[in-house]
């Protein structure tokens, strides 16, 4: 169930009648979930800047008086009460809000794996691809379109349900390892992989650790990656829909059996895809 929760706050420095109405939507306020804020402000405004967690957040127009941030709670935010501050501009008009975001802590299972041991211990000779495949990612999370790529709401890329819990600690062949920072959602080899929501292919090719990969900017530092395919059908660079197949289920990569791994991130954050199917798409 999605929670709504309303914050009103006036603090306008030209007129005591303007003001900026927040509200928030999210699943959960706990690490690893998403929350959608949204902004409504007096009419005429040109720019709104919402900052959290000592980042700033992307916002758009979501109508004439109302604009939309997507926060993502990472996985190592630490509980406790974070402030959300909205700064609103228009002329000579400042508005100003602060929100209190009461982050609830949240205690994530273990789960233990036994995998090829080249995938938790690498060779040397591999060392280098490993190396490339995060510094491409990391290439891919810095450059992300500058406006909302997306459309509509966000859909399961395959029908299967999800089987592992999201943040997940791992323990790979008795070694413990990062925690699990997406959804495996089981189906069988060869199953079409459809693509949540609309964006730009930023990478789709073989890498070490999730095998055939492609990665999908939804624009405005969201992405979605999707990983362990047995086939990519997708270019780099190319614009997707929503629903568009782009790959096939498989088992390439460090795996124990065909599967889906769907990850989301939101402004650098690592969130459940479950959390962005509850406050953006169905179920």
């Amino acid at each position: 169930m999605v929670r709504t929760i309303l914050a009103l706050a006036c603090a306008a420095t030209l007129f005591a009648s303007d003001e900026i109405e927040v509200s928030i939507a999210a699943r959960a306020i706990e690490p690893g979930e998403l929350v959608v804020l949204t902004v409504k402000t007096p009419p005429d405004l040109q720019r709104v800047r919402v900052r959290v967690f000592d980042r700033d957040v992307p916002v758009f127009r979501d109508a004439d008086r109302s604009w939309r941030a997507l926060i993502g709670i990472d996985l190592d935010v630490e509980p406790g009460d974070h402030v959300i501050t909205v700064d609103a501009q228009a002329g000579k008009l400042a508005l100003h809000a602060t929100h209190e975001l009461a982050v609830l802590p949240h205690k994530f299972a273990t789960r233990t794996l036994n995998v090829d041991e080249s995938y938790v211990n690498p060779p040397a000779e591999v060392q280098t691809r490993i190396a490339r495949d995060a510094a491409d990612l990391q290439h891919v999370w810095q450059s992300s379109a500058p406006e909302r790529l997306w459309t509509g709401a966000f859909v399961r890329p395959v029908p299967g349900r999800s089987v592992s819990r999201f943040g997940t600690r791992s323990v790979f062949n008795g070694q413990l390892r990062n925690p699990h920072n997406g959804g495996d959602f089981m189906s069988p080899a060869g199953t079409p992989i459809e693509a949540p929501n609309a964006g730009r292919v930023a990478l789709a090719r073989d890498l070490y650790f999730s095998g055939n990969t492609v990665v999908i900017d939804h624009g405005l530092s969201m992405f979605s990656t999707l990983a362990h395919m047995s086939q990519i059908d997708v270019r780099e660079g190319e614009m997707v829909k929503a629903g568009q197949v782009v790959g096939r289920v498989g088992a390439t990569g460090r795996v124990t059996g065909p599967h889906l791994h769907w990850a989301v991130r939101v402004g650098g954050a690592r969130v459940d895809p479950l959390s962005v199917l509850a406050v953006l798409g169905g179920q």
